[in-house]
């Protein structure tokens, strides 16, 4: 990595870093916040502005997956929302847990929440299929 960011990083507030994983966790915040703004905002502003927050139900969301780059774009939202929230859970846990036991524990249960919520998110998003419409007599 180049000295600029170097010096950045040793210049924030906080606990001094321990290896290079808290230099690309504290890169993966900047990034992912700027990501996440420009993700965030397009889905807020098509789905309360372009399409209505009344008219936002079931069938639109069937309908609109039934484009896969509507899927790849909520995953990547979920994605980039949950990795940068729980990089920022792991920042909180570093700073108020000082037992290496503990420290330990509580960064393992927050993988394992990561993990869990990222197979479910992923698991509905790219599996999920519309009900078929009952055939009439």
């Amino acid at each position: 990595m180049n000295t600029t960011l170097h010096d950045a990083f040793n210049h924030r507030r906080g606990r001094a870093p321990t290896g290079n994983l808290e230099l690309y966790a504290w890169l993966f915040m900047r990034i992912s916040g700027v990501v996440l703004l420009g993700l965030a905002v397009f889905h807020l502003l098509y789905m309360h502005l372009a399409i209505g927050v009344d008219n936002i139900d079931f069938d639109l969301i069937a309908l609109r997956w039934e484009n896969p780059l509507w899927r790849i774009f909520d995953f990547f939202l979920l994605l980039f929302a949950l990795s940068h929230g729980m990089t920022g859970l792991r920042t909180v846990i570093d700073d108020y847990i000082h037992s290496p036991r503990w420290l330990t524990v509580t960064k393992a249960a927050a993988l394992i929440v990561y993990i869990f919520f990222l197979g479910i998110g992923s698991y509905i998003i790219f599996t999920f299929a519309p009900p078929t419409p009952p055939m009439m007599p």
